[in-house]
């Protein structure tokens, strides 16, 4: 005989920032709240996405650095990758970040029920949940976060590459092809680069980072070029992989025409799609898009009206900062009726990869496409901290309406480019405008001097006094 579910007011599904966030608002609320996971709390950006990858990436970092130091007159060695090690650190981070993490105590504090590593959860009625391992729950409201997964290919021999859980692999490998040249794929390519991998980057559009300021994507593709990454813009179509000798040749058409590519490893990063499958959403009523993503309203109700989604889960923002907002606005309106509205975000996104590049708002090209607009770049190599520190390559880029003198966007490439670009965000979610920015005093020499100086090109641009201030700053930073 099967044992009675547990019976909550909220139950929210998934164990990521999105989950975690909304189950504490609504205990917060007063809602007796469960949260239950398929595998360990902190979902995939604790355990699967950015900790293990930015902890790859500054390994990666690392081991540029320790090449840049005979020119500031330091004698080492070469660089030597032990990977079994940084694997190992690797798995340290993770645990400190799951341990850590003052959100777990938070849950713990406020009594929320924690089921992890339950397996796939699936909806069996419309206020009832049962586990891949048995566990069956039921609440009045959900609120669905199992977050996204990588998009499989229908193509025979898929089963042969692997997809952007590349800190999975066991061993560097002598070579790798990175199909997809989105912020995953690049990032992939710029890493396992530096760790000694002959890296082959595949994209089938007109040119990598698709999404990125048509400036910014032109900047990396050529440096990861002049590094010696292989790019290969509009290869055309996959058709199969098969495994060889050496490891696995990736067949293509291209033009017309049949090719193909060998590496000791595969990855395909061609996109994330919503984790939904499992979940049998068919049972209580849930509208998917033609992607697959939960289609919800401005309060991130679904169209079961018990039924909330936050984060990846709904193909709105694939960021943490994104989901962590949505978390709160799903549980608030969960627990109290649908009153809190989704409001216009502004999400700085970014890549740590080498270069580093960054960005916040529109691209030039869909700016102009609603707006006047004006634009300057303030470049690197007169930046006197990157100077200093041989960082010269790069540039911050911004976008203005000539109207309002609102900065519509900010875009980078180069060292610090993604702290630079949150303070652009900063910038733009106080409305500030760009003579506004001009005049912000920073510190002397550090890297947001090149946001204030594209700044002050703007307000020049733009035909807007300069007060004192920005005058001396253009000054110091020509002249330090």
């Amino acid at each position: 005989m099967d044992s009675p579910a547990r019976k909550y007011d909220v139950l929210v599904v998934g164990a990521g920032p999105a989950g975690v966030v909304a189950a504490i608002r609504a205990a917060d609320l007063g809602a007796r709240t469960a949260i239950v996971s398929s595998s360990a709390f902190g979902g995939m950006a604790a355990n699967d996405g950015p900790v293990p990858v930015r902890a790859l990436a500054f390994a990666a970092r690392l081991m540029r650095d320790a090449r840049h130091l005979p020119r500031y007159g330091i004698s080492a060695s070469e660089p030597v990758l032990d990977y079994a090690r940084l694997l190992a650190r690797v798995r340290e981070i993770v645990r400190d970040v799951r341990g850590r993490s003052a959100l777990r105590e938070r849950i713990d504090a406020l009594g929320v029920d924690v089921h992890e590593q339950c397996g796939a959860a699936r909806f069996v009625d419309a206020h009832t949940i049962e586990t891949e391992r048995g566990l069956r729950l039921q609440s009045e409201n959900f609120i669905i976060c199992t977050g996204g997964v990588s998009r499989r290919l229908a193509i025979p021999g898929f089963e042969l590459t692997s997809s952007g859980e590349v800190w999975k692999l066991t061993e560097v490998p002598s070579s790798i092809l990175v199909v997809g040249s989105g912020s995953t794929g690049v990032q992939i390519a710029s890493m396992f680069h530096a760790f000694g991998t002959r890296v082959q980057l595949f994209e089938r559009g007109q040119r990598i980072l698709p999404g990125e300021d048509e400036d910014v994507a032109a900047a990396v593709a050529s440096a990861l070029r002049a590094s010696g990454v292989e790019i290969h813009e509009r290869f055309g179509d996959v058709t199969s992989f098969e495994k060889t000798a050496a490891g696995v040749r990736m067949h293509f058409h291209r033009a017309g025409e049949s090719a193909s590519a060998e590496a000791a490893h595969v990855v395909v990063a061609t996109g994330w799609v919503a984790d939904t499958k499992p979940l049998n959403l068919g049972e209580v009523g849930v509208d998917l898009d033609s992607r697959g993503n939960i289609q919800v309203d401005r309060f991130l109700r679904t169209s079961a009206p018990h039924v909330f989604a936050a984060g990846d889960v709904t193909g709105r923002s694939l960021l943490v900062p994104g989901a962590v907002e949505d978390g709160f606005i799903a549980a608030t309106n969960a627990v109290a009726g649908p009153s809190l509205l989704l409001p216009q975000r502004v999400s700085p996104a970014g890549s740590f990869t080498y270069p580093e590049y960054a960005q916040v708002g529109l691209t030039e090209a869909k700016a102009r496409e609603t707006n006047d607009v004006a634009t300057t770049v303030a470049h690197f190599d007169a930046t006197v901290r990157a100077i200093i520190e041989g960082r010269t390559f790069g540039f911050c880029k911004l976008v203005c309406d000539r109207k309002s003198h609102r900065i519509l966007g900010c875009h980078v490439v180069g060292e610090r480019a993604v702290e630079i670009a949150q303070l652009a965000a900063i910038a733009i979610a106080a409305q500030m405008t760009v003579d506004q920015v001009a005049r912000v005093a920073v510190s002397f020499p550090t890297y947001a001097e090149v946001l204030v100086q594209a700044a002050v090109s703007a307000t020049l641009e733009l035909g807007l006094p300069l007060a004192a201030e920005a005058e001396r700053a253009g000054v110091t930073y020509a002249f330090a």
